[in-house]
C-alpha cells in the first residue's frame, strides 16, 4: 500500500486548482483504498423543464388534489409520476 506523502497546497483560484490537478496524480495525495461513503442529503437533483399537454379536466383534478394535500400541483405530479414509474419498473424487473 502506498504511503501518502504529499500535501495538497492552498489554491488562490479555481483556475490554479484545475491546473494543479491537470499536472498531478490524485493517488499521490489520497489513499483510495480506504474511502468513506458520504452523502449529501440536502442536494436537490437536477431537473429539466418540459412541456406536457394534459386534458383540462385531469389538470383541474390534480390541482384540487394538490390543494387538499397542501402541496403545489407540479410537486404532486412529480410525486405521482415517480411512484407510478417505480411501480412499473418493479413489474418488469
Amino acid at each position: 500500500m502506498k504511503t501518502i506523502k504529499k500535501k495538497i497546497p492552498k489554491f488562490k483560484s479555481t483556475d490554479e486548482e484545475i491546473e494543479f490537478w491537470d499536472k498531478n496524480d490524485a493517488t499521490d495525495f489520497f489513499n483510495f483504498q480506504n474511502l468513506e461513503k458520504i452523502s449529501f442529503p440536502n442536494l436537490k437533483p437536477s431537473t429539466k423543464m418540459i412541456s406536457l399537454r394534459l386534458p383540462e379536466a385531469l389538470l383541474e383534478r390534480l390541482k384540487t388534489l394538490a390543494n387538499k394535500n397542501d402541496v403545489p400541483y407540479q410537486s404532486l405530479i412529480k410525486i405521482l409520476l415517480s411512484e407510478k414509474v417505480n411501480e412499473e419498473f418493479k413489474k418488469v424487473s
